[in-house]
């Protein structure tokens, strides 16, 4: 089922670093199907406040998501994103297609 890597961040520090890291992630998602979903962008708020900047990482399953996060090529560039970033990450599973709301009362 496929999984998600979310991260809600709060504050980015721009520097070299930073580009740095944005100039090697997308070889690191490569093998392990990694594809943006949401990074960043434009957004409406419609309830309570929003302050910072969504990025939605799509993933076959939470198995390679873990290994993904956990890789020797993402473990390379981590630092210089934690470092220069606030903000939170979590992996996520998805949901079959044809889930409805009420799926999760049963």
């Amino acid at each position: 089922m496929t999984a998600y890597a979310v991260a809600m961040i709060r504050e980015t520090r721009f520097g070299p670093e930073i580009k740095e890291y944005l100039q090697r992630i997308d070889e690191t998602l490569a093998p392990f199907s990694g594809k943006y979903r949401v990074h960043g962008g434009p957004y409406q708020p419609l309830e309570g406040s929003w302050s910072g900047d969504l990025v939605i990482i799509e993933f076959p399953c939470m198995e390679t998501a873990k290994d993904w996060y956990e890789s020797d090529s993402y473990r390379a560039i981590r630092a210089l994103r934690m470092d220069h970033t606030e903000g939170d990450v979590i992996l996520v599973q998805g949901v079959p297609d044809g889930h409805n709301g009420a799926d999760i009362l049963s």
